[in-house]
């Protein structure tokens, strides 16, 4: 942590799809362009530092900003680890200013895995293929791809913007967002209020209505590593206690738990939304019914209504014949907001006494009002590019930056806009194969965040 930071001072294009642009490309011009050359850039980010390419593609961000006139700042909390920031100065600088973020890393991808590979922008389909087509290059370049347009024709936004396009949010954000907030909090000066990641998608009720989930909540985190000791010994022999057997016994538990419903005021604005769209009531506490009626998105808004601690990985022993003196495990663990002490209480039940767990990182939850004008902004700007449209308030199973960034003040919304066709698997494309974004969707975003950008 705490490593240098330079202005941007040169960068060169990584794709021939970057070439000269004139005073006449608009934003949906280039977006699909901007899109593929980001995810042409490997920021896979394993949490080690071993990622190749988060400096490449601030460089290459602060290089878009450049050439419009910006100042942009690369910082660097470690070697690699790059985040670039730039203010674009407002009609009123009087005004609280906005954030815009978003995030250049990736998860890693298995390119056998995919139909075309993950770090090449494929164009197939209709659809713009590749790691971070929805997580969250196509944010990034919609982005890009208005304040360009907006810096190259003169128009200024009616309030400062900062902009940020972040590292190691896939992480937990220590090297990203975590490092600014906490090293260069005056970069976000005057910020009250932010728009980020996953919401402002679409999903399709019928031919005369399209809901879109702005996210206003996200669920914390524990991602923690259980451990317990036993004795070792030969493995021929008898041994009660066998430190594998207790974990793996501890484990199971946790991973059958079925958590308690627990319909925050989020979920429950949702949930009534929904059921005023479908014209029938909805009950939380009949999920079966419930997410059957929610098609693509039932998977996230599933995970919205209950903790949840998923077992991702084991570790024990070094030799069949052997019987180790400590197993570990790692677990994703999510709270609802309110939920923290009730979350921790179940799982300390669920695990037993010979369970250790510590946190490998920890967050808090978030929630907001689905209420005040950058909501209506986002209304207004969704409706004038789609009549049938109507935003609604959602909660994030996940989390984003924006924890980082409700240290400062800072209010969030997930808001990166897409009209996305209703067979797409949205929710799947997260962290998950084949992940693509649709172009019309692109060009369908810079059109709502400019309209958003002056209606802010």
């Amino acid at each position: 942590m705490g490593g240098p930071s330079s202005s941007y001072a040169g960068g060169t294009s990584v794709s021939e799809s970057s070439t000269a642009r004139t005073a006449t490309v608009t934003g949906e011009d280039e977006v699909t362009d901007l899109c593929r050359d980001l995810i042409r850039i490997d920021t896979s980010n394993y949490g080690d530092h071993s990622g190749p390419g988060e400096r490449a593609a601030a460089e290459y961000v602060a290089e878009k900003l450049a050439e419009v006139g910006l100042e942009p700042r690369i910082i660097e909390s470690h070697k690699g680890r790059a985040s670039t920031v730039a203010r674009i100065e407002g009609e009123d600088p009087s005004r609280p200013a906005l954030l815009i973020h978003g995030h250049t890393d990736v998860v890693p991808a298995n390119a056998d895995d995919w139909t075309h590979h993950p770090f090449s922008g494929e164009i197939a389909d209709g659809c713009v293929w590749g790691r971070g087509a929805v997580d969250m290059k196509d944010m990034d370049a919609m982005t890009l791809a208005v304040v360009r347009d907006r810096l190259r024709s003169g128009r200024k936004p009616p309030r400062d913007i900062v902009l940020a396009f972040l590292a190691d949010e896939e992480a937990g954000g220590t090297y990203g967002a975590r490092h600014l907030v906490d090293k260069h909090p005056d970069l976000f000066e005057g910020v009250t209020e932010a728009i980020g990641e996953v919401g402002g998608f679409s999903f399709t009720v019928n031919e005369n209505l399209r809901l879109y989930l702005v996210e206003t909540a996200q669920k914390g985190m524990h991602w923690m590593r259980l451990t317990v000791d036993g004795t070792a010994g030969h493995g021929s022999m008898t041994n009660t206690d066998n430190a594998i057997t207790e974990l793996c016994e501890a484990v199971g538990r946790l991973g059958r738990h079925t958590w308690p419903v627990r319909v925050t005021k989020t979920v429950r604005s949702f949930l009534d939304e929904l059921s005023d769209a479908l014209g029938t009531p909805l009950d939380p506490e009949d999920m079966d019914a419930t997410l059957a009626k929610l098609g693509g998105i039932a998977k996230m808004i599933g995970a919205t209504l209950r903790n949840s601690a998923a077992p991702t990985m084991l570790g024990a022993g070094y030799k069949v014949n052997v019987i180790p003196g400590q197993a570990t495990a790692h677990v994703d663990g999510r709270f609802l907001p309110g939920y923290e002490e009730e979350f921790l209480a179940d799982l300390d039940r669920l695990l037993g006494p010979r369970v250790r767990r510590e946190d490998v990182h920890a967050d808090k939850a978030l929630e907001t009002d689905f209420d005040g004008a950058l909501v209506d902004a986002m209304q207004s700007a969704l409706k004038a590019e789609d009549p049938i449209a109507r935003a609604v308030p959602y909660m994030l199973s996940g989390g984003t930056d924006a924890k980082s960034f409700d240290d400062l003040g800072i209010r969030c919304f997930g808001f990166a806009p897409l009209r996305l066709p209703p067979e797409l698997d949205f929710a799947g494309m997260f962290h998950g194969v084949d992940e693509r974004v649709p172009v019309e969707g692109l060009k369908f975003g810079v059109r709502v965040l400019d309209r958003f950008i002056d209606a802010s």
